[in-house]
């Protein structure tokens, strides 16, 4: 396996891993509203809301990601932290308020979530409201909301997960181990890494094991997976490898794959040498995929990292070069973008800036970047952990970073660009008379609702969440919410299949 330039933390339980896990959308095509509008950066105002105090302390330590759950507070877990019988590597699950008020929900290994080790990726929420994620030896797990824990499926100790879940169109969960797999030609003893699929009982197929493809001491095919899958406008997922493939000069530095949801792979494209991928994969509304480099490109003050694109094909373009300005005060190193209403990507860079900690920038589809905060370090700093970005109902951004100077372990905060709020559905696609949850911001009173203009019954179940059937006579389009302070549109396209 050849050395990489772009540097990665240890995956040790004892260690602060990377942050870097990409918060995503499931099956979505961005909403025809937002597809070709994009709206330039404009005022944003930047707020912590709240700062993690330390290992031992009960709310954990080191954040991964955030998602919004049924009930409008946002959850996350932690790496570290938490109540726990004395072991301060075991991490905790959450929930915050919009407003940063804090609550431990249990703590895992020792603590009220025994059974599991430390988190090793941001959750993702499912369609009856639960949340689903991984521990670091690749156990599945799912959370309710309360912080009762039910493991899914237990990983042998070669399945090691740093990739948030996917749940598909076909209603089963996929995702990536890093380590994995059947084939351990990629060095040592250490499998290469697979692709699985689970249902939501918990059955787990593995799918495909990278390094099938081995020739002249590389992995064609690609190895170690490290970010999370996305499903494609054809139903395929689409996905990274942090190494291996071959460029036709070094071999061994990542590739971008597509693979049928009954496992067959097939590798689109190699990255070159030096310039591994640093996030997930993002659909835009045009059909192709976006994502971040973390090393590597033309920057012409350092190698810092690129933003592309890439067709379901292969044909990728870079559309950004991260260190372009003087001390790479345009950041370095990207990860975790996020494709927001306002038809812009949002995203954090881990080192660079103006404090040279990291920021948070936006950039468009074709590659303006414009930098909306730099962390000083007392707000978060990146060059150790990184951090995440998603964005709310609301309209506002909420992350986290998993640093901050003089011994930090994290930061909560928010950043609002003044969006407007949406509605967002769970699932994104179903047929007729399917069960569908419509999460938003204000939706006590609401008085209509319709999926590309059909009318819906639906019950509001609180000002977070009404809950309705997909009518007869739907066809695929946004969902549209009617209420007393206006219309809301969902931020993706609903599928009718």
């Amino acid at each position: 396996m050849n050395s990489l330039y772009f540097p990665m933390k240890s995956n040790d339980r004892k260690a602060k891993r990377s942050g870097m896990a990409a918060m995503l959308l499931t099956m979505v095509v961005t909403a025809t509203l937002f597809a070709g509008v994009v709206v330039p950066a404009q005022a944003q105002t930047f707020n912590v809301l709240y700062t993690f105090q330390g290992p031992n302390n009960n709310e954990g330590a080191y954040p991964q990601g955030l998602v919004q759950g049924t009930d409008g507070n946002l959850y996350g877990v932690t790496e570290a932290g938490g109540d726990n019988g004395g072991d301060d590597d075991a991490g905790t699950f959450f929930k915050i308020s919009t407003s940063g008020n804090l609550k431990a929900l249990c703590a895992f290994y020792f603590g009220t979530c025994a059974g599991t080790q430390a988190p090793s990726a941001s959750l993702i929420l499912g369609a009856n409201g639960d949340f689903y994620g991984v521990d670091l030896v690749g156990a599945n797990i799912r959370l309710t909301p309360t912080g009762k824990l039910k493991i899914l499926y237990n990983g042998s100790g070669n399945d090691i997960s740093v990739a948030p879940l996917v749940l598909a169109s076909n209603g089963d969960f996929y995702g990536v181990n890093k380590l994995g797999g059947v084939n351990v030609n990629c060095g040592g003893d250490t499998t290469c890494g697979s692709v699985f699929k689970m249902t939501a009982a918990g059955k787990l197929t593995t799918l495909y094991s990278f390094c099938s493809d081995y020739q002249s001491g590389v992995c064609l095919d690609g190895q170690n997976p490290q970010f999370a899958l996305v499903q494609g406008s054809d139903g395929n997922l689409y996905g990274t490898t942090y190494a291996g493939g071959n460029d036709g000069v070094n071999g061994g530095y990542g590739t971008i794959f597509k693979i049928t949801e009954t496992g067959t792979l097939t590798t689109i494209y190699n990255f070159p040498g030096y310039t591994p991928p640093s996030s997930a994969l993002i659909l835009g509304p045009d059909g192709n995929f976006y994502g971040t480099t973390g090393a590597g490109g033309s920057g012409t003050y350092g190698p810092g990292g690129t933003f592309f694109t890439v067709t379901p094909g292969g044909a990728l373009t870079t559309l950004y070069n991260f260190c372009s300005l003087l001390n790479c005060a345009d950041g370095s190193q990207p990860s975790n973008i996020f494709l927001a209403t306002d038809g812009n990507f949002y995203g954090i860079a881990w080192d660079g800036g103006a404090n040279q900690q990291g920021t948070i920038f936006q950039i468009t589809p074709s590659g303006t970047l414009t930098t909306l905060h730099n962390f000083d370090g007392t707000d978060g700093s990146g060059p150790n952990g990184g951090g995440t970005v998603m964005q709310d109902t609301n309209g506002t951004f909420y992350g986290t970073m998993q640093e901050s100077l003089g011994g930090g372990i994290g930061t909560i905060f928010s950043l609002d660009m003044g969006l407007d709020l949406f509605v967002e559905t769970l699932p994104t696609s179903g047929k007729a008379k399917k069960a569908v949850k419509i999460l938003g911001t204000d939706l006590t009173g609401a008085t209509s609702v319709t999926f590309n203009g059909t009318e819906a019954t639906f019950k509001v179940a609180s000002s977070s969440e009404i809950t309705t059937n997909v009518p007869v006579g739907a066809t695929t389009g946004v969902v549209k919410v009617v209420t007393p302070n206006g219309t809301l549109t969902s931020n993706a396209v609903f599928q009718v299949p």
